[in-house]
């Protein structure tokens, strides 16, 4: 019997899997419509009392999203109330949905990777994520990885797509 052999695993492909990037920590999205009365109105005076009420170290070390659920009209400053109560506590804070949380988060992850490592390298940036991650991201990833790699593919080894090559 003909021994079968992995032809990716001995390839000089490189894998980029922006799982891997993935926030460990935990992710909160704070609704603030429970501190407006009948959750339209902001009161301001009831807004302060409530938020001077909350144990804000339970947020300790979390990603957060702020959002309004209703169709409130709140004005700027109430947000960044919320936010400035996070700020000691919170490892990021994001005005938005938990999707632009995690746009924000990998902004800043992928800004810190050194790409340089696919210097050369045929690539692939993997797809079919397990974990809610922004389309975005793999634009920006692309992006930087563009300047170093021979060439970059999206997918996976057995079915992945074409997107750059660097030309000769």
């Amino acid at each position: 019997m003909e021994e079968i052999v992995n032809k990716v695993a001995n390839s000089s492909l490189e894998i980029f899997d922006l799982e891997d990037y993935y926030p460990n920590e935990t992710i909160a999205i704070i609704d603030i419509s429970q501190w407006l009365y009948e959750g339209i109105v902001l009161r301001e005076k009831e807004f302060r009392s409530a938020l001077a009420e909350i144990d804000w170290n339970q947020y300790d070390q979390h990603l957060v999203a702020l959002h309004c659920s209703t169709d409130a009209i709140i004005p700027s400053w109430a947000m960044m109330l919320v936010a400035s109560y996070l700020q000691p506590y919170a490892k990021e804070i994001v005005q938005g949905t938990k999707e632009q949380l995690l746009l924000s988060y990998y902004q800043n992850k992928i800004n810190e990777i050194d790409f340089s490592v696919f210097q050369d390298k045929p690539t692939i940036i993997k797809g079919c994520a397990k974990k809610p991650i922004p389309e975005e991201c793999y634009v920006m990833a692309l992006k930087k990885m563009q300047d170093y790699a021979r060439s970059i593919m999206f997918g996976e080894a057995c079915s992945a797509v074409p997107i750059y090559k660097r030309k000769k």
